[in-house]
């Protein structure tokens, strides 16, 4: 496309300068279209004029799954040393979630050295795997949507990977809600389709069939304006904030104030019924839906609507092929690599990071250093205080807040997903249908209650929805309980270490855990005889092993976050010059929201929106796809 534009172009200057100029024509006749043509040659640089990443020639053949464990480690375990830094790196990224994987890949791919620094012993993030005693777990992916042939995060990580990617289709129903208790528990099931995922909801409320018709009304709203949002961190930053409090954006798009208003005031005037609204809500990730944004929840329903899938292998198959691509263009991907501080030159830009600790540091320098390790732990404890001290960077830290901590148990089981009659589908559990007295009841209880009162929780089986599951743990299950907790409840262990933190920590976290599995055992009654396998992740675990601040998976998604003008600041480039942030903190949660989190950072970094690259891609795999249908539609007729 970029060819045929430059030769258009040519053809017209071409044709301009072999034509006569009339004496009487006016200076200003003739500088109008001077300037378009200006207007437009400056138009064409910054769409096309500089390397793209994406192209339909950076896939390759699909792979095998690699089940040697050895050589997987040589992709996700390659310990740092000052040998293994690459020669005149470009760029330091710090942190190796899909966020920062991502954005690395996209530099590496238009020829910058990049080297990934990550603290724990594995690439990955919240992305990655664990093995034990023959179980392999994965710490924070259960599902990811919009992964379906030649959407947009389906083309980006077929990118960023070069196609080795494979995902699995949960089929249906992808999610199973429980909401209430003993003999008055409802069940609700979530389906996936274009009509379909609206249409099965109005079979299970058929008394509230408008209420969720204009709530997927907004919904198709949400998902297909969402771009309008991340228009905010690539235009400049004055002239988002002029459009915004000048109300022209939301005249332009209806999405901004959809991103500002409380979920739960405009399910009130859509309707009175709790269980609707507690599936309109039912992503729990922290904040009660009346202090959390409608456009969020909405965006979350609309991710699976198309398909809920898992990568095949797991979810450490990820990062183990972004870091192949990475290392494939002369990067490079370094665990055991903790990043202690980020250097500032003399004039107060970032020029590279400190690894290591204080018997063995190690200086390492790049132009660019990019965070993927949040928000806070960026401006908190990477920056010297007299920089973080920044008005700029203390007004984004002030409107922000820890998201809630995640408590994880990981179970296994000596049986198979048949014997154990457990599947593919995700189970959510709701003790009460009043999303926000029930959350708002547990996040303000005393430490001592909570573990006796769990009010909500996810169970997943990863292992029943992997086909390598059976060559990998032949014989086994796993399960995955999630739920959130205070972090305040942990704290009084935090500065303790990790396998000394004695046994009232034991005792405290053992509680929740014997709480969740009983629970999940109501549903799963063959679970209990099976189990031979059981750990517990706490906020200080997370903490620890994935450095996550105040042991959360992301910041808290509240009103603030997506308020419209905060999301204009909350952008990649900080008041350190050459420091950027990318991953989740920068946009959203989650797989997509990390993904997506990179490719503006990637945008910021090279001042190239590399999202023109993406639709054009895509939309020349749709049109090629869309003549290969034809082909074969022609061949049957024949």
């Amino acid at each position: 496309m970029a060819d045929g534009l430059t030769t258009t172009l040519n053809g017209l200057i071409n044709k301009l300068s072999g034509l006569a100029i009339p004496a009487d024509l006016s200076l200003w006749q003739l500088a109008l279209p001077a300037w378009f043509l200006v207007c437009f040659g400056v138009f064409y640089w910054y769409v096309f004029g500089r390397r793209s990443p994406f192209s339909v020639d950076s896939l390759r053949r699909k792979g095998p799954t690699e089940m040697n464990m050895s050589k997987r480690d040589e992709v996700l375990k390659k310990a740092f040393s000052e040998g293994r830094v690459p020669k005149g790196l470009d760029a330091i990224v710090i942190g190796s979630g899909v966020g920062g994987l991502t954005v690395a890949a996209l530099l590496a791919k238009v020829g910058k050295k990049v080297l990934v620094l990550e603290q724990h012993e594995q690439a990955g993030g919240y992305c990655h795997s664990y093995t034990e005693k023959g179980f392999q777990f994965d710490i924070g992916l259960n599902y990811v949507g919009q992964l379906h042939e030649n959407s947009l995060d389906r083309v980006a990580f077929d990118q960023i990977t070069e196609g080795q990617l494979d995902f699995v289709n949960l089929g249906e129903p992808f999610d199973t809600i429980y909401i209430g208790q003993g003999q008055t528990q409802r069940k609700y099931t979530i389906y996936t389709g274009k009509t379909e995922m609206e249409a099965h909801l109005k079979k299970q409320f058929p008394d509230d069939t408008e209420a969720i018709e204009k709530f997927f009304q907004v919904m198709k709203v949400c998902a297909r304006k969402t771009h309008h949002l991340a228009c905010l961190k690539l235009i400049p930053r004055w002239l988002a904030l002029f459009l915004l409090k000048t109300g022209i954006a939301d005249v332009l798009s209806s999405v901004y104030r959809y991103s500002s208003m409380s979920h739960t005031a405009w399910l009130d005037q859509l309707t009175s019924n709790k269980d609707l609204h507690t599936i309109f809500s039912y992503f729990f990730y922290g904040v009660p839906p009346k202090d959390s944004s409608l456009y969020v929840n909405a965006l979350l329903i609309h991710h699976y609507k198309r398909g809920a899938y898992y990568p095949k292998g797991g979810a450490s198959e990820i990062p183990y092929h972004i870091s192949n691509t990475i290392r494939n263009y002369g990067g490079e991907v370094l665990v055991s690599a903790p990043v202690r501080r980020i250097l500032l030159d003399k004039n107060g830009a970032a020029c590279g990071v400190v690894v290591g600790n204080s018997d063995s540091e190690v200086e390492v320098k790049a132009p660019i250093v990019i965070s993927n390790c949040g928000l806070f732990n960026t401006f908190k404890n990477l920056l010297p205080p007299q920089i973080s001290m920044k008005h700029e960077i203390q007004e984004r830290l002030h409107r922000v807040k820890p998201g809630r901590g995640s408590f994880i148990v990981f179970c296994g089981f000596d049986a198979t997903a048949e014997q154990l009659d457990i599947g593919p589908t995700n189970i959510r559990l709701y003790k009460d249908n009043d999303m926000n007295k029930m959350m708002d009841r547990y996040f303000n209880m005393y430490k001592d209650e909570a573990p006796d009162n769990v009010p909500m929780m996810l169970v997943t089986f990863p292992t029943a929805k992997d086909p390598t599951a059976k060559l990998r743990c032949p014989g086994k299950s796993c399960m995955t309980l999630v739920t959130m907790v205070n972090y305040e409840w942990f704290e009084e262990w935090k500065d303790m270490p990790v396998t000394k933190r004695g046994d009232q920590y034991l005792q405290y976290k053992t509680r929740f855990a014997k709480h969740m599995f009983d629970w999940a055992c109501l549903h799963f009654p063959k679970l209990k005889e099976k189990l031979v396998f059981q750990e517990v992740y706490t906020p200080l675990s997370n903490s620890h092993f994935l450095g996550a601040y105040q042991g959360s998976m992301y910041l808290q998604h509240n009103l603030d976050l997506f308020d419209p003008v905060f999301m204009a600041k909350n952008r990649c480039d900080t008041p350190v010059k050459n420091l950027y942030l990318t991953g989740q903190d920068v946009f959203s949660c989650g797989i997509s929201g990390a993904l997506h989190g990179g490719l503006l950072c990637a945008s910021s970094v090279l001042n190239h929106i590399l999202y023109w690259d993406l639709l054009f891609l895509k939309k020349k795999l749709k049109k090629a796809k869309a003549k290969q249908d034809a082909q074969q539609a022609k061949k049957k007729l024949h």
